[in-house]
């Protein structure tokens, strides 16, 4: 460490009970930032969480400063065992899919029905043994963070591998591998609360294309949506809704279409779902939205930009369930051809 990194952690000693941070978050970005002090890492869909140990009792807060200790048993069992006094660990508890990819519904199961399947990503560390870690470099910071965590494939605590290098080259496999996206982060820069450029958040996005069989309008803003289905050999699926960002000719032909195509018959059953103008499942819309994520839980970056051509049979059913489009295959980080 140098000389002046360690006159910051002599005078940053502190002897108060531990307190929440406010965590660091990332500035969205289109593409990712160039430069060697950049250091890159997979985006995972999961819970940010902020582990606090102190004299062998740890608990978990939210990214809001909420106490999820409980739901997070195995996560708690695991920061207790660590080799120190106290630390503030910083990262996202996720659950795993079959591929090693992070899997958001899963997790919210997990934690009625299966919490020691959750895992703890680490990426920082603003506190060890009386220490306030948060004016050193994020390099210094990581370093320090792989020592504590230890390697061991069964931990409930894993360390957030990096990327060093062309931050494009990772984004592209993780597009191409279905992930949600990448973080950038500055390797000289201190930890600071809030939204900072220290921090990037690269998004990837994919388009899809689903059938139309409603629209109603945002609780929100009130601007028009698409509800979405999925055709499957069953029928059609729920899959949640989109904002119309067509231009002016393709929105009159559009909502036009969507008036031909009105019936009173409900497509799905759903409390969430009023006040729907239902329609007939034959028009067919291109969709973006961020990959690696189910659709209704995207509904804030998705949008319909395309229509398509009628290609759902007239005889075609649909499931009387909402229940939500299939989650892609996706890769884990150390199986991303030439990122590892």
């Amino acid at each position: 460490m140098p000389r002046s990194e360690r006159y910051i952690a002599l005078m940053s000693r502190v002897t108060t009970q531990l307190r929440f941070i406010e965590p660091q978050l990332a500035s969205p970005v289109d593409q990712p930032p160039e430069g060697k002090h950049w250091i890159h890492e997979i985006k995972y869909d999961g819970y940010r969480s902020q582990v606090l140990l102190e004299r062998g009792e740890a608990r978990v807060f939210t990214r809001n400063g909420y106490d999820w200790s409980e739901r997070y048993p195995s996560i708690i069992r695991t920061a207790s065992g660590l080799r120190c006094e106290s630390a503030i660990i910083d990262g996202e508890a996720i659950v795993q899919d079959g591929d090693g990819a992070s899997d958001f519904d899963s997790l919210n199961a997990a934690m009625r029905w299966r919490p020691a399947s959750i895992i703890l990503y680490a990426f920082d560390l603003m506190h060890l043994d009386g220490t306030d870690l948060r004016q050193l470099s994020l390099s210094v910071r990581r370093s320090m963070l792989k020592g504590l965590i230890g390697k061991d494939d069964e931990s409930r605590i894993q360390f957030s591998e990096e990327f060093v290098g062309d931050g494009a080259v990772l984004f592209k496999a993780c597009a191409e591998h279905g992930l949600e996206g990448i973080i950038s982060k500055q390797a000289l820069a201190p930890y600071r609360s809030g939204r900072s450029k220290t921090w990037l958040r690269t998004k990837c996005f994919t388009e899809s294309t689903f059938v139309v069989v409603g629209m109603d309008r945002d609780r929100q803003t009130g601007a028009l949506r698409a509800l979405l289905a999925d055709p499957n050999s069953e029928g059609l699926r729920y899959a949640g809704a989109a904002f119309i960002a067509l231009g002016d000719d393709a929105r009159t032909e559009f909502l036009a279409e969507v008036e031909r195509l009105t019936t009173s018959w409900a497509a799905f059953k759903s409390s969430r779902l009023t006040d729907v103008k239902w329609c007939r499942p034959k028009l067919t819309v291109r969709v973006k939205h961020l990959a690696g994520s189910k659709l209704y839980r995207s509904i804030l970056s998705c949008s319909v930009f395309g229509l398509r051509a009628p290609v759902i049979n007239s005889t075609l059913t649909m499931t009387k369930e909402a229940i939500a489009i299939t989650t892609r295959t996706r890769t884990p980080f150390h199986r991303l051809a030439g990122c590892t």
